[in-house]
């Protein structure tokens, strides 16, 4: 049993523990998952729906005030100073089970949105696109059976890459995007999951603007570091 005495000498030890110990531990850690929460963040990406914009193994950068100011750990805006553009790169949680995904936004609030056999329509006009001449040697990968255009959605363009003879939703639509909604999609056309599946985003759904590349490692060869992809921005 403990005494009286011996209860007196353990509360001021313990005391000293949480005052020395335990309450900076959880102060740095309340402050640094805030920061991740509504400021800056990093997604490490373990799919190819991105390619080949974006690579499985990479570590990209996200802008958590792009758009708007949020209560952390929250979807609760505190202001809002933006929107997402077409052509932009976000991170948003999945309509269907609230999945955090990268996506890139082709449709804006107003938009209607269209494919036809892999060729992406807005508001009745077919988006350009080019073939590129050399894939391989700007994506640094070997995509048998794969080949890659370029988009052209006005203010970026960027590379698209196309499976032939995959099943996928390569037709569909005329859809008119809903107010405060986005249509959103993967780069990596005939292997993602996307609006084309779970249907438009809501606006308070999308919480960063993922700009860049900040490390990168092939999960397929002994996690060896891609450094040509090291602090390279996203288009």
């Amino acid at each position: 049993m403990i005494n009286r005495d011996q209860l007196i000498a353990i509360k001021p030890g313990a005391h000293r523990f949480w005052r020395e110990w335990i309450r900076p531990i959880i102060l740095v850690v309340v402050i640094a998952t805030s920061f991740r929460s509504a400021i800056a963040d990093w997604n490490d990406v373990p799919t190819g729906s991105m390619k080949p914009t974006i690579l499985e193994g990479d570590r990209i950068f996200v802008n958590k005030l792009a758009y708007d100011l949020r209560v952390p750990y929250t979807l609760l805006r505190l202001a809002s100073w933006g929107h997402p553009e077409r052509g932009d790169i976000v991170v948003l949680y999945s309509p269907g089970d609230e999945t955090r995904l990268v996506k890139r936004v082709v449709g804006l609030p107003g938009d209607t949105v269209a494919m036809v056999g892999n060729r992406l329509i807005v508001n009745g006009r077919p988006v350009p696109y080019k073939l590129d001449e050399a894939p391989k040697a700007r994506i640094d990968e070997t995509f048998p059976g794969r080949f890659v255009v370029f988009e052209d959605l006005g203010e970026v363009i960027h590379p698209v890459m196309l499976t032939p003879g995959t099943p996928s939703a390569s037709t569909f639509g005329p859809v008119m995007v809903p107010d405060d909604r986005y249509f959103v999609m993967g780069d990596n056309r005939d292997r993602s999951l996307d609006s084309r599946h779970f249907g438009f985003v809501e606006r308070r759904a999308i919480v960063g603007h993922a700009t860049a590349v900040a490390a990168s490692v092939n999960l397929t060869h002994g996690f060896r570091p891609r450094w040509e992809r090291f602090f390279t921005a996203l288009r």
